[in-house]
């Protein structure tokens, strides 16, 4: 999975660097000076070009794929449970990083498919890989993108209303598809919250009853916590749950 992102986010700036046939190796210098050979500016543009798409594929990569709600829903798991910085922010941004890649292993293999073996061997050009490339991304967020969030950015754009689903243009797709994600990894949240909160309620009430106040109900709720997570292996539950949201 990973070499496919590889491959994708060299596609991105391929298709945007422009050469077909071959891609011109820079010759970098500093300075400014006068050119004759419009072809030295323009290799010096598209490499340019390409480092901004890849400055901006993090960002392509949280708000176009699952990886919002499955970060934002291991966050709340940790909040949930009480363990603070276990497991640590690194563990969970690499374990949702490759439960996006996969989730959203069909979407790169069709753009691979459909968009860079085709560009590769020359059979489509740069603007028809690019927007091959796009139609299946855009599939899977219009797939979870909720109605409600694309009509609010199409009010707010000042855009009409298209007579398909799939005429929605990019630029309202995608914070549709994320305030749409926000709102789901919410819900799952809420749901995990529930039976960790009824614990801590028990908990407090026993103390209390017991007249042990002043002894926090965290430190004895956190063990029973994980211990009934563990039993019923919540990783395993969660892991499942997030899978199946996205079929």
């Amino acid at each position: 999975m990973p070499t496919r992102s590889i491959i994708l986010a060299a596609l991105l700036v391929l298709l945007l660097a422009g050469s077909v046939a071959a891609v011109p190796v820079p010759n970098i210098q500093i300075g400014v000076e006068e050119t004759d050979e419009p072809g030295n500016l323009s290799a010096a543009l598209q490499v340019l070009l390409g480092l901004t798409i890849l400055s901006l594929a993090p960002a392509i990569l949280i708000l176009m794929t699952g990886f919002t709600r499955i970060v934002v829903v291991m966050g709340f798991l940790r909040q949930a449970l009480g363990t603070q910085q276990m497991p640590p922010n690194q563990l969970i941004m690499g374990l949702s990083l490759f439960l996006t890649f996969a989730v959203m292993s069909p979407v790169f293999s069709r753009i691979q498919s459909e968009a860079v073996e085709p560009f590769m061997a020359e059979q489509i050009t740069d603007r028809q890989a690019l927007e091959a490339g796009s139609v299946p991304l855009k599939e899977f967020m219009l797939v979870h993108a909720k109605d409600s969030d694309l009509e609010l950015f199409l009010r707010m754009s000042g855009s009409d209303v298209p007579e398909q689903r799939s005429e929605t243009p990019l630029s309202i797709v995608v914070p549709a598809f994320v305030l749409s994600e926000l709102k789901t990894a919410f819900q799952i949240g809420f749901i995990l919250y529930v039976p960790f909160l009824v614990i801590d309620m028990v908990v407090a009430s026993i103390l209390m009853s017991m007249g042990m106040m002043m002894l926090p109900p965290v430190m004895i709720s956190l063990p029973f916590k994980i211990l009934l997570f563990v039993l019923v292996d919540g990783w395993n539950l969660v892991v499942r749950s997030l899978m199946v949201s996205f079929q």
